[in-house]
Formats: structure tokens, sequence, C-alpha cells
């Protein structure tokens, strides 16, 4: 996984694994498409950010981005979060789901902080944005494209395999998935 979020040339800073919403063709397996919530805390405020939000070059176009950004807003919500927010570099992209621009003084002090690095990160202007998390609206030809969803056959289709350490896991000292060190 860390392998596409790199190829798509996404932030992997601070990577949890359980932070991440992965699309998964249900035929294959295959990853298509990724995004991550990140919950930002400073001064007794607290936000969360969508990020690293991603769709692998051979599903581009089917829907996938547009499901992983409503599986991430859900889970926002489904943890209580009123907001969510975005910086981005295309804010286009995100606009069509109902995200809105926010002025860098309206911004939670978390993600003010977090703008240059962000912008360093992706090389260029970097946008605000925030939904309320009852607001989206997953716009219905996407939702039809994605339940029709086809890996394409471009010559950006790459083969990838995940390892432990893509999970952060050690598998020289790792015993068993639940080992509690008792």
């Amino acid at each position: 996984m860390l392998d596409a979020i790199e190829n798509v040339g996404l932030d992997d800073v601070a990577f949890r694994s359980r932070d991440y919403v992965i699309a998964v063709d249900e035929e294959s397996g295959d990853r298509a498409g990724f995004g991550r919530l990140r919950i930002h805390k400073a001064d007794g405020d607290e936000a969360i950010e969508l990020t690293g939000i991603g769709v692998l070059p051979e599903w581009r176009g089917t829907g996938v981005g547009a499901h992983v950004v409503e599986r991430l807003v859900d889970t926002a919500a489904a943890e209580e979060f009123d907001h969510v927010y975005v910086l981005t570099d295309q804010p286009t992209y995100l606009t069509q789901f109902g995200f809105e621009r926010v002025d860098d003084d309206a911004l939670p002090a978390s993600l003010a902080d977090r703008r240059p690095e962000k912008r360093e990160t992706l090389d260029g202007e970097i946008t605000p944005l925030r939904l309320s998390t009852d607001g989206f609206e997953m716009p219905a030809g996407l939702r039809e494209a994605f339940k029709h969803a086809e890996a394409g056959t471009g010559d950006d289709a790459e083969e990838t395999t995940e390892s432990p350490e893509d999970f952060g896991i050690d598998p020289e000292t790792a015993t068993y998935k639940y080992d509690t060190g008792r």
C-alpha cells in the first residue's frame, strides 16, 4: 500500500493503516483507491482532515475516488465530527461533493499550522475546504460509474504486492496478530 501511495504522489506522514479507507476490487482483490482520516488536536481544538486520497491510474474515472470520499465522510460522522477538512491542490474535484472553501482565519489552529507542510509536500497552492458531515452528496453519475467499475488496461497498470513492512510489522519479531506481550 505504501508503494501505491508513493506512486500516486500522496503524503504518507505518520502512516497508520487503521486510518485508511481502501477500495478493493471484489473479484481480484486488487487495490483501486484509498484515503485517510487524520485527527488534529491543538489548544483543546480537535479537527479531522481527509488526506492521502488517491486512485490508482487504471481505476481513475470509475467513481472509486468518490466512493472513498463518501466512506471517509461517513466514518468522520460516525466518530461525531460535524465537519471534515481538506487541504488540497485540486479543489475542483472535492467541490462537486459539497466541499466549500474556508478562509485561513476560519481554519482550526492545527490545520492552519499544517498548511505550510502540505504546500511543501504538494509543491503548489493549497486550498482549504470544509464540508459538514451531513452535507455530503454523491453525484448520481459517480455512484452509477462505481457500480460498474472495472480496472482499465492502460500502460499505467502495475502489479504491487504488500509486505508486512508496509503495515509497520517486523516479521522477525512479530509473534502473532493479537500478541499482548504477556
